[in-house]
C-alpha cells in the first residue's frame, strides 16, 4: 500500500512529529501505548494499535529529516514500512509505505488489505492535522 499527503509545515516540523514515538498516542488516536526509544538503525520499540497490542518495530533505515524505515513481526505478520518525507514549496510531501507478509496477511488479503489503507489514510491525515496546528 502506497499513500501520499501534503503538510503546510517545514520538514522538520513534519520529521519531528513523526519520529516522536512517544508521543503518537497525543495525536494519534488508535495508537494506545509506545515505549520510549530513540529512532536510529537496529533500535527497536514496542507500541500497540488498531486493537494490536506489543507490536516490536526495529528501525532498519534513517536519514533524518527524508526518509526512516522501520519493520517487524506483529501476530504473524512482517511489515516493512516506509516514510519518505521531500520538501516542497509550500510544505512537506509525505510519501508512505507498507508491506505486509505471512499467513494471515495472504488469508484475508482483501479485508486486510481495506484495513491497511484505512489505517495509512487516517495516520497521514492526524500527521497533516497536527503538524498544521498553530504552537
Amino acid at each position: 500500500m502506497r499513500d501520499s499527503i501534503l503538510i503546510h509545515a517545514p520538514i522538520a516540523r513534519v520529521w519531528a512529529i513523526q519520529t516522536d514515538v512517544e508521543n503518537w498516542p497525543a495525536w494519534q488516536p488508535n495508537v494506545t501505548k509506545t515505549t520510549p526509544g530513540a529512532l536510529r538503525p537496529g533500535s527497536s520499540w514496542t507500541w500497540s494499535t488498531e486493537g494490536l497490542e506489543g507490536i516490536t518495530s526495529t528501525v532498519e533505515e534513517v536519514r533524518a529529516p527524508h526518509r526512516i524505515v522501520w519493520g517487524g513481526p506483529a501476530h504473524g505478520i512482517t511489515t516493512v514500512h516506509a516514510w519518505t518525507f521531500t520538501a516542497v514549496p509550500g510544505g512537506t510531501l509525505v510519501h508512505t509505505e507498507e508491506s505486509w507478509t505471512g499467513a494471515p496477511a495472504e488469508a484475508d488479503t482483501a479485508n486486510l488489505q481495506a484495513a491497511l489503507d484505512a489505517s495509512l489514510d487516517a495516520w497521514l491525515h492526524n500527521l497533516k492535522k497536527r503538524a498544521e496546528q498553530r504552537s
